[in-house]
């Protein structure tokens, strides 16, 4: 149980200081649907995850595996799960009516993924695991929810043709930071992403 606690602990920290910082405040059943949609993006990413691993093969080069893994098995579908939990929880939501609502709804779906992920790794892992993801990862997914938040939030406001512009911003921004630090520390020999 308590290793439990020390996956889902951070999690909260980090929602409750986005959260703390929206002026007009989200309703809490909407806030809690985004949780849970980054909950059903952990089971979209492992399906996205079954046809791509078999591409591996092809990055039989010095860092080739690690750079797979971090943009192929990770960032790629992570994100892109993220977005389309994202995209279909809040996109047509009437609540959906400032800039900042966009992050504060990116950041609960991205950390319901980190939640899950965390305890997957912390059970396995023990505590130092939790400590080490509590320092590096749920940041790193929190800022990465940030990016797709702030990206979608241009996109669902801007008014013109210009919009799959800021689209594509919120699920590129965030893969090419998530690839980078995952193939740091992949790189680095950490498996924990």
């Amino acid at each position: 149980m308590y290793l439990i606690l020390a996956a889902i602990a951070p999690v909260i920290i980090f929602l409750y200081f986005i959260y703390r910082n929206d002026t007009h405040k989200e309703p809490f059943k909407l806030l809690i649907k985004c949780l849970l949609g980054g909950l059903v993006a952990v089971i979209l990413t492992l399906t996205f995850n079954i046809p791509i691993t078999q591409f591996k093969y092809l990055f039989n080069f010095p860092l080739g595996n690690e750079f797979f893994d971090a943009f192929f098995s990770a960032a790629i579908p992570e994100e892109l799960s993220k977005f389309i939990a994202l995209y279909l929880v809040v996109r047509k939501s009437r609540d959906f009516d400032q800039h900042y609502d966009g992050i504060v709804y990116a950041v609960f779906v991205s950390l319901g993924f980190a939640a899950i992920e965390n305890i997957m790794y912390v059970l396995q892992g023990g505590m130092n695991v939790a400590a080490v993801r509590a320092v590096l990862t749920i940041p790193g997914h929190g800022f990465f929810g940030v990016l797709m938040g702030y990206y979608f939030s241009l996109a669902h406001f801007h008014k013109g043709s210009g919009s799959w512009l800021y689209w594509l911003k919120a699920i590129l921004y965030p893969v090419i930071f998530h690839g980078i630090y995952d193939f740091i520390l992949f790189v680095l020999g950490y498996t924990i992403d």
